[in-house]
């Protein structure tokens, strides 16, 4: 039998790795995620591979690779020469020159989960002949550490990026004759560590990561030349989580941009490599691709990059264009997304991105926020209501900050979210409906929505209606409670950091200067106007903002706020 024949002889054995006696023991995505297996921690876990590995994967070193499969994408060169400084960033947390190299104690699970991932090669290999080195060096060191005494190393999504990331790569840092003694304990770790994975890909973890464990195990079969009936169940597995995770209308369930990014990239990565060895491509993943594309396009602003919604950041516009021209669909951004629960508005120069859904179900709800309704404002290619965007970094109490209804651009009862987040950062309660209706005429458009997400607690339900004119300068809302009286009321405008805003005398207008020199005011009625502090995460790094506040209280027959966002007129020379 051939050495790729021996690693998949009984692939997609389900959620059970071995014990050190060889027996079935289960792993509980939540245990798996926070680093741990249920019943296995440290040397426990080291056994359970070893005899996993004695069991299974005798004989494998010498092993070569037999195709070439790994498409690159562009590295981002300082945060190569970070690395390189031993300066440590990933998932918004720093560790300067860690000790152990591999295994710091200071570290969070995320953090471990990227260092292990190897993700972070094409920014090392972004640089000179000085990140080639390194790359070498750190990979010999892996492989030299007792890797295996930490389940976290071996989590599939884990797996599947570290793998695909040394087939991608492998020839570039560890050069055929010229560092073959290493190369071939690569290989031979390679093998090892895709047998593991095909124990694993189809049952451990959810969403994405589910996803990069099978793209590290199709890239694997494919690279070292296993059967066809081997591929074909890895695939077939791939096309069951296609149909579970991306929807008719080509968003991800989870709602949230960045992953939509991520995982068509992913879906293109898995379809390069099945091209590269003349595998027919399955009708599902070009359709997935196909839908996805748009949907990606759907949340780019003028900028070119993401809005933020349910725990996105703007992310690259190079990498974006990049991930759609390789998607190779050609597809327009859909005006409304029903299924995904989006609504987009684009009139002149001007985009208005909507959350008209309810939160992503159970298991894809990570990183939802508690946002229904809120929306985004641009112009050209500048933003100007914004929502706070996402905290990356193992501060638990920021993370809950940035989820919460306040921190986006949306009306909030009495400082509480629409959709409960817990402290474990689950979600509990959410909105039992969220409808959505859009109306055009005469080139303008129209968004009647609501939710009953205040329901339950304070008896009011929540309706927002937002219009756009026909040239795009002109966006008008009106936010309306009707309900028990009493409860105190914020509606909230977060502004980009570009914005300047400064509050009228009489406290009826706020005036927004754009970085470009536009001018836009925001007027209101119903309400008491403020100008308050805000945040913004979007683009990785907390910065300083300001928002705008519409506070008051519930009457007998509800409240009802109506504001509106319009251009001012240039100036002429005359004026």
């Amino acid at each position: 039998m051939r050495t790729a024949d021996r690693m998949f002889d009984a692939p997609f054995r389900g959620a059970a790795d071995f014990d050190a006696e060889g027996k079935g023991v289960s792993v509980s995505r939540n245990a798996a995620g926070r680093g741990g297996a249920r019943g296995l921690t440290g040397a426990a876990w080291q056994g359970a591979v070893r005899a996993f590995y004695r069991r299974r994967l005798i004989g494998l070193g010498g092993a070569e690779l037999r195709v070439r499969v790994g498409q690159t994408w562009p590295g981002d060169a300082p945060r190569g020469r970070q690395i390189l400084a031993g300066d440590l960033e990933f998932d918004g947390e720093l560790l300067r020159n860690p000790s152990p190299l591999w295994f710091p104690p200071a570290a969070s699970p995320e953090w471990l989960c990227a260092w292990h991932g190897f993700g972070w090669l094409a920014d090392l290999l972004a640089g000179e002949g000085a990140g080639r080195d390194k790359a070498r060096e750190l990979l010999a060191s892996w492989l030299g550490e007792e890797t295996l005494s930490h389940p976290l190393a071996w989590r599939s999504d884990v797996l599947g990026t570290r793998i695909f990331a040394w087939l991608t790569y492998l020839d570039e840092i560890l050069r055929r004759g010229e560092d073959e003694p290493l190369r071939q304990k690569a290989l031979s770790s390679l093998a090892n560590q895709l047998g593991h994975l095909a124990s694993t890909a189809a049952s451990q973890s959810r969403g994405r990561a589910r996803l990069v464990g099978l793209k590290g195990l199709i890239a694997g079969i494919a690279a070292f030349g296993g059967r066809e009936p081997h591929l074909s169940r890895a695939v077939a597995a791939l096309e069951r989580e296609i149909a579970l995770q991306i929807r008719s209308d080509g968003g991800h369930i989870s709602r949230n941009p960045s992953l939509q990014l991520r995982v068509l990239q992913d879906l293109g990565d898995i379809r390069a490599t099945l091209r590269a060895i003349r595998f027919v491509v399955p009708r599902p993943l070009d359709e997935a691709i196909e839908r996805m594309a748009p949907m990606l396009r759907f949340f780019r602003h003028g900028d070119r990059r993401l809005a933020l919604f349910n725990g996105s950041l703007e992310e690259d516009g190079v990498l974006i264009d990049l991930v759609l021209t390789r998607s190779e669909a050609k597809g327009r951004a859909p005006a409304n997304a029903p299924e995904s629960g989006f609504q987009r508005l684009e009139i002149g120069k001007s985009l208005l991105l909507v959350d008209t859904g309810k939160p992503p179900p159970e298991g894809y709800d990570e990183e939802a926020h508690a946002g229904p309704l809120s929306f985004e404002f641009s112009h050209e290619r500048e933003r100007i209501v914004v929502n706070c965007g996402a905290y990356r970094g193992p501060n638990a109490s920021w993370q809950a900050v940035a989820r919460a209804s306040a921190a986006h651009s949306v009306l909030v009862v009495a400082d509480t979210n629409s959709v409960e987040i817990r402290k474990d950062g689950t979600i509990g309660r959410v909105p039992r409906a969220v409808t959505a209706e859009r109306a055009e005429d005469k080139g303008q458009q129209w968004i009647a929505a609501s939710h009953d997400g205040y329901r339950e607690r304070f008896g009011l339900g929540y309706a927002r209606q937002l219009f756009l004119s026909a040239d795009g300068e002109d966006l008008r809302g009106e936010d309306r409670l009707s309900g028990l009286p009493g409860a105190r009321f914020a509606v909230r405008f977060h502004l980009h950091p570009a914005v300047e805003a400064s509050l009228s005398d009489d406290r009826k207008a706020v005036l927004l200067r754009l970085q470009s020199g536009a001018l836009w005011r925001l007027r209101a009625a119903g309400a008491e106007m403020s100008l308050g502090e805000s945040v913004y995460l979007g683009s990785g790094r907390a910065q300083k903002t300001q928002q705008v506040i519409l506070s008051g209280s519930v009457a007998p027959e509800g409240a009802t706020v109506r504001w509106a966002v319009r251009r001012e007129p240039r100036k002429t020379a005359a004026d």
